[in-house]
């Protein structure tokens, strides 16, 4: 009797089929799929630069909640000299609120959800943000037309083991589906800072390409907009393994 409970659990966890709408690509955080992303990026800073390797992931829990992951690593010159050291691990979690059908056919789906960041990194190594966070989020996907998909986002992070940390952050992707499976990705986030009244926005560009049902790759370009930005530019390449 405890095999067959544990059976279901597992296939509640991992097998479920949720309701898929149309486009779901993981370079959606909002889709309903299952991926695990092996990255590399690299930043040009003022002064120096940072190396970044993380893995980014999700998966559903359920048809109607998934887990996001994040688990980042640096490499940076900063404070003038060659650090190394873990940066932060995060869980986000987010439920599908709604899902459906507006006027003209277009898909859609409203989440709610909230992201725990753990600070794993040495501010005087001139790694991490120096604080553990709680962030609440709210989304919408919605399909304009085929292939393409905007989705609009809305986090606030607040720190509360560290320094005082307080930022809202606006973010808007666009994604559109190419042909020969391959995907063009939009990415433009404004953050307000309360804490030091600034606006660190960037955007960033990625062009991808899924080989196999289960494997891709994509590359990054992302810059600093406007004169609060935290780096300059960035540049990186992600390995897509779905499942």
């Amino acid at each position: 009797m405890m095999k067959n409970v544990i059976s279901r659990l597992i296939a509640m966890l991992f097998f479920w089929s949720p309701v898929i709408l149309a486009d779901e690509n993981a370079s959606n955080p909002l889709a309903a799929v299952k991926n695990t992303d092996v990255r590399a990026k690299y930043f040009d800073l003022d002064p120096g630069n940072r190396k970044e390797y993380y893995i980014d992931g999700g998966t559903m829990l359920n048809p109607k909640l998934k887990l996001k992951y994040e688990l980042h690593y640096w490499d940076t010159n900063s404070t003038g000299e060659d650090e190394k050291d873990w940066e932060s691990a995060s869980f986000k979690l987010i439920y599908f609120a709604k899902e459906g059908k507006l006027k003209g056919d277009q898909p859609y789906r409203l989440v709610v959800g909230g992201e725990w960041i753990k600070d794993l990194g040495d501010t005087d190594k001139g790694i991490g943000g120096g604080a553990d966070q709680i962030a609440p989020l709210a989304g919408l996907s919605i399909g304009v037309r085929p292939g393409l998909m905007l989705i609009p986002l809305v986090q606030h992070f607040e720190g509360y083991n560290g320094d005082d940390v307080s930022t809202t952050s606006v973010r808007l992707i666009g994604l559109q589906s190419l042909p020969n499976k391959a995907w063009f990705r939009l990415d433009l986030k404004v953050p307000y800072d309360w804490e030091d009244d600034t606006l660190p926005a960037s955007i960033e560009l990625q062009l991808g390409k899924s080989f196999t049902q289960s494997f891709g790759a994509y590359v990054d370009l992302q810059s600093g907009l406007g004169g609060d930005k935290s780096y300059e530019t960035a540049a990186g390449v992600g390995l897509r393994f779905s499942y």
